[in-house]
């Protein structure tokens, strides 16, 4: 049976190219980047290599980049970090975030912003909700489930002007506005300037690099407690020995998808809106924006059925979908995201996410509908 893999939401394949730029650092380039002897340096060199390289992408300095073991890491170094080196301190954050930003932010004076229907930021009560002890603001780019890309760049422009009002009044506490970009970098621009955002997380298992690493972007100057303590790596945010394979495989997956983004949004943008088209036929309803969408989600719900049944009946079929995100798939209660945009725990529990990657083609999504229409008894397939 030939297996159909659309959950890319959830974790990507490392491409062939990313792994023979790791290969050379699991075997004969071993050695500890902090050592002081030459093979050791060589080692060190690539890293701060691969450090220039996802700066550049981000368009800031290489020394703002802080590598961790992936975006759920970066999210607590972010929430913990802030909130700690500013005690009693207020969080905002969406309602749709991920629990990797959710959880940590409920130990602190967390309040959270409204979405509209569609999953996107409701600017009047962020703006209300700022107040004079708010110090981190907290907005995913593009959401996991449903897609939805934020306006960071207005979400900025706001946080500036109720900074500059404060500061006016004497209050200098910092108004820091973070970014879960995870879901991002193969779809969409990462220049940290020009969205106006002071931290930025990354994760290489998404976006065909290898699991266990990623990294945040800190912006100069700003202030952040570290997690961890030891020999005081990554400029002391981040103690531990390097994952230096991962780092490098890192570096070469992003270089890939943003070099290729432009080509590879456009052919999947067409397969989305034909699929979602197609789901329509068949009695799907889509959530999340029309507009502000990342070009490879798809979120349905069809009304009366059950997603888990679904999925357990296309994975028999070799087709490999998702109920929801992929780590919060073992929890048995609907998806808070699904529940913030106005579903029901019924609309939330007879929905699917699909996730379209660099390999996804059109014949896997004709299979795709083809077991859809069988599994929903439909009598005929509507083109």
């Amino acid at each position: 049976m030939q297996k159909v893999y659309l959950d890319y939401a959830a974790a990507t394949p490392v491409l062939p190219e990313v792994i023979d730029v790791m290969l050379p650092f699991v075997g004969d380039h071993f050695h500890n980047p902090s050592a002081l002897y030459s093979s050791a340096i060589e080692v060190h060199e690539a890293i701060e290599k691969a450090r220039s390289d996802i700066a550049h992408w981000l368009g800031g300095r290489k020394e703002e980049v802080v590598f961790t073991s992936g975006a759920t890491e970066a999210n607590n170094l972010v929430i913990k970090g802030v909130l700690d080196a500013f005690p009693g301190s207020k969080v905002l954050i969406s309602t749709i975030e991920h629990e990797s930003v959710l959880n940590p932010a409920r130990e602190y004076n967390c309040e959270t912003v409204a979405v509209t229907s569609d999953g996107r930021i409701d600017l009047k009560d962020l703006e209300r909700k700022i107040d004079n002890n708010t110090v981190l603001v907290s907005i995913l780019y593009a959401n996991n489930e449903i897609g939805t890309i934020q306006d960071l760049r207005a979400i900025s422009a706001l946080l500036q002007k109720k900074l500059q009002a404060r500061q006016k009044s004497g209050n200098k506490l910092p108004l820091v506005l973070h970014t879960d970009a995870a879901q991002a970098p193969s779809y969409l621009d990462l220049h940290v300037h020009a969205l106006g955002v002071d931290l930025m997380t990354l994760n290489s298992g998404k976006i065909y690099g290898p699991k266990g690493v990623g990294c945040l972007y800190v912006k100069r100057g700003l202030v952040l407690k570290p997690l961890l303590q030891g020999g005081g790596q990554e400029r002391g945010f981040r103690s531990s020995t390097e994952n230096v394979s991962g780092i490098i495989g890192f570096a070469a997956a992003l270089q890939v998808v943003q070099e290729s983004r432009e080509a590879e949004v456009a052919r999947l943008e067409k397969l989305r809106d034909d699929l979602i088209a197609r789901f329509q036929n068949i009695g799907g309803e889509v959530n999340g924006s029309t507009r502000h969408r990342l070009a490879n989600n798809v979120h349905v719900t069809f009304p009366g059925q059950d997603n888990e049944r679904l999925l357990f009946a296309l994975d028999q079929k070799g087709i490999m979908v998702a109920a929801g995100s992929a780590c919060s798939a073992s929890k048995d209660e609907p998806s808070h995201v699904l529940k913030a945009i106005g579903l029901n725990d019924q609309q939330a529990q007879a929905s699917l996410r699909i996730t379209l990657g660099r390999f996804t083609t059109q014949e896997e999504l004709d299979s795709l509908v083809r077991t859809l229409h069988e599994l929903l008894k439909l009598p005929t397939i509507k083109s």
